[in-house]
């Protein structure tokens, strides 16, 4: 909590005002932030100066481990969260590679687990890596990227956190994440929550020690419209000792996580937080 509360401090103190054209709205932002998260420690980054949906968070990114190109998938899971950038995005909406109600495109996960080849066929980044880390092999290029740029038109949404870098230290597993984009008072938590989890999953499967996963964030910002109520109601609580996560240990390979894995299998212990902030969310 520490930390975060320094980036939104710092963003509110420092930040420079830019015009974001996507949203039609203005950001306070600041370039460069470092976070850490202790897996090893099981120090659950979950904010606490607000009560924050977690299983929202775990969801999505389970999704993203299959691959899933479909608002009406993650829904099934339980993240409503691509409900709007696949049915509410205007331009995205004439797009003429979208495929109809829900349709997101060859966006996060379709790129991780269904890299497009030039010369035909697809790359599986995601099970390359899990193959890799599971025979104990670290090649120093165990990287899971979302970020395709010759597919961007044919996707809902340029990806925000687009690589992950995993990391093997004698029998600790270490995960550095990159973020070209963040949205701190909403999308932060979430993305704070899927490091921590991925590296904690990534560890379980593969069969080695989680160790620290490290998140770089490159625009760090806070929307106009949501600047007053992190300036003068957030930033103004004490923040509470940090949650644990349990994963159950029956989970112990790619294919768990691609068939049978649901939210039931994730449990928060020691949850202690604020009363919710109602933030608005740009499109």
């Amino acid at each position: 909590m520490k930390q975060y509360l320094e980036l939104c401090q710092r963003i509110v103190d420092e930040g420079v005002w830019v015009a974001n054209e996507r949203t039609g709205k203005r950001c306070l932002t600041v370039i460069n932030a470092d976070l850490e998260y202790d897996v090893a420690g099981n120090q659950f980054p979950l904010i606490t100066t607000r009560k924050s949906f977690w299983k929202a968070a775990i969801a999505e990114f389970l999704g993203y481990i299959r691959g899933y190109d479909n608002a009406a998938d993650f829904r099934k899971l339980g993240a409503k969260t691509w409900d709007a950038n696949a049915n509410l995005n205007e331009a995205w909406l004439q797009n003429p590679h979208r495929r109809g109600e829900d349709d997101m495109g060859r966006v996060y996960g379709v790129q991780g687990r269904r890299w497009a080849k030039p010369d035909g066929g697809s790359v599986d980044q995601l099970r390359k890596v899990v193959d890799n880390l599971s025979r104990g092999v670290d090649d120093r290029g165990e990287i899971i990227s979302f970020y395709n740029p010759g597919e961007f038109h044919m996707g809902c949404l340029r990806p925000c956190m687009h690589t992950h870098n995993f990391s093997l230290l004698d029998d600790t597993l270490y995960l550095t994440s990159y973020q070209r984009s963040c949205d701190v008072p909403l999308g932060l938590n979430f993305n704070q929550v899927q490091v921590f989890t991925f590296l904690a999953l990534m560890a379980q499967i593969t069969g080695h020690q989680p160790g620290r996963a490290y998140h770089k964030i490159v625009n760090a910002h806070i929307y106009e419209d949501q600047l007053e109520l992190m300036r003068d109601v957030q930033l103004k609580r004490e923040p509470y000792p940090a949650p644990q996560l349990e994963i159950n240990p029956a989970i112990k390979s790619l294919e768990d996580l691609e068939t049978w894995v649901t939210l039931d299998d994730f449990k928060v212990h020691n949850y202690q937080h604020h009363d919710p902030i109602n933030y608005p969310f740009s499109v």
